[in-house]
């Protein structure tokens, strides 16, 4: 079970935000919660920590890695590729 810590009257101030604000913090972002090996997690933040990078900006260039995988007009724009056959322009101009 858990228990409260001892009400303040700065705790009472954050918990009367936090419902307030709950609906539209979880609106506009998101908590993936997984678990990954704790070696594969250290080797992740220091890399990170090396290289200057945030955890969001690895999420995000790991998903769009994945994507260009999958999407090769996103791959080709991603990659600076602009010399595109006259069948994908027609293609892209119609998205």
């Amino acid at each position: 079970m858990v228990t409260r810590k001892e009400n303040t009257p700065q705790r009472i101030a954050n918990r009367k935000y936090e419902e307030k604000n709950k609906e539209k913090r979880k609106a506009t972002s998101g908590n993936f919660q997984t678990m990954i090996p704790r070696e594969l997690f250290e080797k992740i933040n220091e890399f990170l920590k090396e290289y200057g990078y945030t955890k969001v900006e690895l999420i995000q260039a790991g998903y769009e890695e994945l994507l260009a995988r999958h999407d090769t007009d996103f791959a080709k724009l991603n990659d600076g590729y602009d010399d595109f056959f006259e069948s994908e322009s027609a293609q892209m101009k119609k998205k």
